[in-house]
């Protein structure tokens, strides 16, 4: 029989649970037996038990003394206490002192072995269930891959990738994990192929609405026709793996539903999301804002300055030019405690725009620092580290005040990012880009096949400042080089997470819709 754990039994009437004790033992558990507190007490500073089952009424010391001193020794291990009490002052002392299970005498040995069970074997149930449901999955993806043919049924299938890779943290062993992640390294070579073959298409089908370019229409655009008030919150180079971690967090403050969009290529967000501000292709950009053709031709920094200019234009073409607009960006952390403060002053207006670089800054430092390299190593470090910014920051202060404002709130990315480990080496002039995911300027080349070359910007939406001039992007998780430079380089962009090329995790971006429970 399979040892699962050891248990100790508080009550000074244990002489008559020999019943249940004896049913415990038959399924695999150890069970030790006290009728006092202080021995209770004595015993647990000398011996690990998994779970402790506690009486209230008992002489000495009563089951909430005896619960207080256990906890002192070991705060973590989980009680639940059996007695015939029913005030609702013990109820609520005992769960203040963080019991697992509150239950009342009589009861039957089956209703203590299902609260030991839930206990105990929560954990190994759970991932066994875990594994089983997910190699069945496998399978299915399996079968399904080589017939996806629609960004639809890509993002389906990602959504329920980044599903798994989330359940996969707590409940999977890592053998399953590493199935997993090679299972979504198969879907994004075959993701890569389908937007090389397609994305042309796609891009120039006027009957669409999947890129950046339609998400204020589609997704703002209905709320203000019925007289309410919008917020769009941008955060920047935001994945969807990081939108699934906080989903229930945000769930308790929102009624919620989820959809997506295709981030434009180049991923980046001077494409992306200069294209969800303006309603606007790159190409329709600069022929509108020829400001915008000279910091492109530049390479400047200041691509991304116009967005509130862009956004009061694209509310002029649909006709809404009457509504009251905030932008506001927040780079830094006393700005958005800043704008946290002061929030209360735009719930007059119809249209608040936000957007929030955090995501974005701490992929482009972890590439710098290596104490964030140690912080964000994997996927698993990304998730968790943003998670813990959303709930703990001034940005959960900002989404509780929505919640109970009037405001309908869309949050979406520009764009994602992908952790990159494969060099490729590229030829280019001294005024090419610096991007590390994609490239562009005049007479880029290179033999690697892990690169889609545009030679025909105007095809991909894209402009062209000047003859010979084309785009190199990156596919899957490779990154650009120069020969002159690859070693210097290349130790300091190895494992870093980066963005502008072809992936699931780049270009299938969330668009979660919001309404507070007001």
């Amino acid at each position: 029989m399979i040892y699962k754990g050891h248990i100790i039994w508080v009550d000074d009437e244990v002489h008559h649970l020999k019943p249940h004790i004896m049913f415990l033992e038959s399924k695999g558990y150890k069970v030790s037996s006290v009728t006092n507190g202080i021995d209770a007490d004595s015993l647990n500073k000398k011996n690990r038990y998994d779970l402790v089952l506690l009486d209230q009424n008992m002489p000495g010391l009563d089951g909430i003394e005896t619960l207080k001193k256990i906890k002192s020794h070991r705060e973590s291990i989980p009680v639940v206490m059996i007695t015939k009490s029913e005030d609702e002052w013990l109820m609520d002392e005992a769960i203040s002192q963080q019991i697992q299970q509150f239950l009342i005498k009589p009861v039957s040995p089956n209703q203590v072995y299902i609260a030991c069970k839930q206990i105990l074997e929560k954990n190994r149930i759970i991932q066994d269930k875990t594994s089983a449901d997910y190699l069945q999955d496998f399978q299915k993806i399996n079968q399904d891959i080589d017939f996806i043919s629609s960004p639809d049924a890509w993002w389906n299938l990602y959504l329920k990738l980044v599903k798994w890779q989330i359940k996969f943290e707590e409940h999977a062993d890592l053998s399953l994990q590493n199935i997993l992640a090679d299972q979504i390294k198969t879907c994004n070579q075959l993701f890569t192929r389908y937007i090389e073959e397609n994305y042309e298409h796609l891009i120039n089908d006027k009957t669409q609405s999947l890129f950046s370019p339609a998400i204020f229409e589609k997704y703002a655009k209905p709320i203000l026709e019925k007289k309410n008030k919008v917020c769009i919150i941008i955060i920047d180079c935001m994945r969807c793996d990081q939108f699934l971690s906080i989903y229930s967090h945000l769930e308790s403050l929102f009624n919620m539903d989820i959809s997506y969009h295709l981030s434009l290529l180049p991923s980046a967000t001077p494409y992306s999301r200069n294209a969800i501000f303006s309603g606007l292709y790159p190409d329709e950009l600069i022929k509108r804002y020829p400001k915008q053709r000279d910091l492109f031709s530049n390479s400047s920094q200041g691509l991304n300055k116009y967005e509130n200019e862009l956004l009061i234009d694209q509310l002029s073409r649909l006709k809404m030019e009457d509504k009251k607009v905030h932008y506001h960006k927040i780079w830094a952390l006393e700005e958005g405690k800043r704008f946290s403060k002061k929030i209360n002053n735009f719930l007059d207006k119809d249209v608040l725009a936000l957007v929030v670089n955090f995501v974005d800054m701490l992929a482009h430092d972890s590439s710098k620092m290596e104490v964030l390299k140690e912080i964000i190593p994997d996927d698993i470090g990304y998730r968790h580290t943003v998670k813990s910014w959303v709930k703990n920051s001034w940005f959960n202060d900002v989404l509780k005040q929505l919640s109970e404002s009037n405001f309908e709130v869309i949050i979406t990315s520009d764009h994602g990012s992908v952790k990159v480990n494969r060099e490729v080496m590229v030829s280019a002039d001294k005024d090419a880009s610096s991007g590390v995911r994609y490239k562009y300027g005049r007479n880029l080349n290179t033999r690697s096949k892990n690169v889609i070359k545009i030679d025909e910007p105007q095809k991909y939406r894209l402009p062209a400042f000047g003859p010979q001039f084309n785009y190199l992007i990156a596919k899957n998780d490779s990154y650009f080089l120069y020969p002159n430079d690859a070693h210097k380089y290349k130790n300091k962009l190895l494992d870093s997470f980066q963005h502008g090329g072809v992936s699931m995790e780049e270009m299938l971006v969330p668009v979660i819709k919001m309404k507070g429970f007001k």
